[in-house]
């Protein structure tokens, strides 16, 4: 991104290095370290001395705030959410916050419409119905 201009999620602009990145949702992390930790449980008989402070903090805070906790939820959601053509950041942003209707997606990820990839509140509506879907029967 150019000095000049301003980085501002709402419009998307957030950088190339983000725009290119691949960003994960709390669940797919949860799932992730939740698998490392059982590893090195298999490993040692004292997974606890294995497991630095921070390891096990960030793995009780995206369980905390997983939306999702079932592996088939989780790729499911992001099956849903990339039929939308949104960017990694906004995707994750909706799979993390799960908002309820279309004016709360559109007030945590206004690029979604500036950017035209959804055209109206109904594609936004329906979207949100397909997630509480999985939610409903996770």
């Amino acid at each position: 991104m150019s000095g000049e201009e301003e980085e501002n999620a709402a419009e998307l602009k957030i950088g190339d290095e983000f725009l290119k990145a691949k960003c994960l949702m709390n669940c797919e992390v949860a799932l992730i370290l939740d698998h490392k930790y059982e590893q090195l449980q298999q490993m040692s008989d004292d997974a606890a001395n294995q497991v630095s402070q921070v390891f096990e903090k960030s793995l009780q805070y995206v369980k905390r705030f997983s939306r999702y906790k079932n592996p088939d939820s989780v790729r499911q959601v992001r099956e849903v959410l990339s039929r939308y053509q949104l960017a990694e950041f906004e995707l994750c942003v909706l799979g993390n916050l799960c908002p309820e209707t279309p004016d709360e997606a559109i007030a945590m990820v206004p690029s979604m419409k500036t950017k035209g990839r959804i055209d109206d509140d109904e594609q936004i509506d329906k979207m949100l119905h397909d997630l509480s879907l999985i939610k409903k029967f996770e």
